[in-house]
């Protein structure tokens, strides 16, 4: 067995238990590259478990995240059905290891899109688009990790939600945007906040996780990544995002 393959049980299983694990690059040399590798590893391990690959999330699309951790480009992670919630329903805070949610918008494919797309290409691919939330969990111990270990930890992405879809044929590049907790407004931004421009982020996941999948396909949902902060999660918690012109979209959290 390689040691990317038992790298990939360890993630899994960190993940499948909601258990911290210590950070892969303290005794591994990982570069991106073997991240995605392990990352691709895990998933297949969730696939013979009968989850089926419905998306992919975007990653680090905010120019300030990138300069943080020393990067130039976004990263993905891969969506499967057991991690879509019903929209209003409630999490089980126990089933993550440090949750936290932020709001995006997410993106419906009616057709096929991989490579070096025009925006007008992927428009064109575009069924619809929705206000979301997505949760992210690292799995890591003391919430510590380079950027291999995210990656690794399929791009830290551990659920999502989506609203009411609409009509693409509109402007959605710099809309409103406003996360609440029980009532109160905890992150404010815009659309924009996703690379200037949400589009941008569906044609990095056509270029990247296209190449990587053989394309994106017809009916998959892309998360085009955080608009805000990542809010943390705890039990008792109602959250809401709205996002101008498209509605709004929620969650409660349990124990």
């Amino acid at each position: 067995m390689s040691s990317l393959v038992k790298l990939a049980e360890v993630v899994d299983e960190a993940a499948r238990t909601a258990s911290a694990i210590p950070q892969l690059t303290d005794s591994e040399k990982l570069d991106v590259n073997q991240a995605y590798e392990i990352q691709a590893l895990s998933l297949e391990r969730r696939y013979k478990r009968g989850e089926q690959l419905i998306g992919v999330k975007m990653g680090l699309t905010s120019r300030a995240k990138m300069a943080q951790v020393g990067v130039h480009e976004v990263i993905w992670g891969r969506l499967t059905d057991a991690m879509r919630l019903e929209e209003g329903a409630s999490l089980s805070r126990q089933r993550y290891v440090h949750p936290r949610i932020e709001p995006e918008l997410a993106f419906l494919l009616k057709a096929p899109l991989s490579g070096e797309v025009s925006a007008l290409e992927a428009m064109a691919a575009v069924e619809g688009i929705a206000p979301a939330m997505e949760i992210i969990d690292s799995r890591f111990r003391d919430f510590k990790f380079a950027l291999p270990d995210v990656v690794a930890d399929n791009s830290s992405s551990s659920g999502f939600v989506v609203g009411p879809w609409s009509r693409p044929d509109q402007d959605f590049r710099n809309l409103g945007v406003v996360m609440e907790v029980d009532g109160r407004p905890v992150q404010i931004g815009s659309t924009a906040g996703i690379l200037g421009d949400p589009m941008r982020s569906l044609l990095a996941a056509a270029r990247l996780a296209g190449k990587a999948l053989g394309g994106l396909k017809a009916g998959w949902i892309i998360m085009a990544g955080g608009i805000t902060a990542a809010h943390p999660l705890a039990p008792g918690q109602h959250v809401r995002t709205v996002i101008q012109n498209l509605g709004a979209v929620s969650l409660g959290v349990k124990d």
